[in-house]
């Protein structure tokens, strides 16, 4: 039986529980309120989740960066965690508009840029479509929509099943509405392989929260438009910036992002590795050399 849990939402300014250099915001842009994490100082990065997760997913990884020297600023993506979940908006382009005005509010420009999973495609549209306002792009654990991800889209295909389920957003969400334990407990099993699970009651509630699948879902809900609008950005060009790529020993094949971002991206200014012992979730499976990496990127 699912356990229900209530969490209130944070007040502007309050400090992380268990990130005491760290604090609660939230930012009107683009027409939604999102909320986001600050903390540290120095050369801003800015690090854009997954699905199904929020700002949380890099909670390991985030005190890290700020004792190497980095402002870092984690927002939940529109439709997550504290952050509004309209009915509309979720095309990346749209969501790409979502951080760089929060970008451009909390300056300095421009920022290191490091998206996961649907926040790697988020990252993408943002670094094509505003370079100005990025000086280094990390893509992890997804392919971009346009360049290579619909050929993992169809399950007759050998493709992923997932985004069958999850593009029927008004069905998915129905189906697990009140039983979003049950449904996600073994989703982050299996993207994770940390034993530690402790941190998922948090996340859980903000699904449970009203919207908070729906909201989800409605990433996947977009992703045929996106996939004609990302091709749109770049046009015959590449990407401005440094690109690295960064896959989990144990997640999505790495070949595949790499092989996506390498049409997108300058190969003298492409970079790609993998992170040892770590599924899909990165940044909490092995926070210090996750880290390290992107220091190491950061400042080459």
């Amino acid at each position: 039986m699912t356990s229900r849990i209530s969490l209130l939402p944070p007040v502007e300014g309050q400090a992380v529980q268990g990130l005491p250099d760290f604090t609660h915001h939230y930012a009107e842009v683009n027409g939604v309120r999102l909320h986001y994490v600050d903390g540290g100082s120095g050369e801003p990065v800015v690090l854009l989740h997954g699905w199904p997760f929020t700002w949380l997913e890099f909670r390991a990884t985030m005190p890290l960066l700020a004792a190497a020297g980095y402002r870092v600023i984690a927002p939940d993506l529109r439709g997550f965690g504290f952050s509004d979940k309209p009915e509309s908006g979720y095309r990346k382009t749209n969501v790409a508009r979502d951080v760089a005005e929060l970008v451009e509010r909390l300056g300095p420009t421009p920022v290191n840029l490091v998206g996961q999973d649907i926040g790697m495609m988020v990252a993408f549209a943002l670094a094509a479509s505003r370079p100005e306002l990025v000086r280094k792009a990390v893509l992890g654990e997804a392919l971009i929509p346009g360049y290579g991800l619909e050929d993992y889209m169809d399950p007759a295909r050998g493709g992923y099943g997932h985004f069958a389920h999850h593009m029927q957003v008004d069905l998915a969400t129905r189906q697990t509405e009140g039983r979003e334990e049950e449904f996600l407990g073994p989703t982050w099993d299996m993207m994770s392989v940390s034993k530690d699970k402790s941190w998922t009651r948090e996340l859980l509630a903000t699904f449970q929260a009203p919207g908070g699948m729906r909201g989800g879902f409605q990433h996947y809900g977009t992703l045929l438009e996106d996939i004609e609008e990302s091709r749109d950005l770049l046009g015959e060009n590449k990407l401005a910036m440094p690109v690295l790529t960064l896959n989990g020993e144990h997640g999505i094949p790495a070949a595949q992002t790499a092989g996506s971002v390498a049409r997108v991206a300058e190969p003298s200014r492409f970079e790609q590795d993998i992170v040892p012992g770590s599924g899909h979730t990165l940044g909490e499976d092995n926070p210090a050399w996750y880290a390290a990496r992107l220091d190491r990127f950061f400042r080459g």
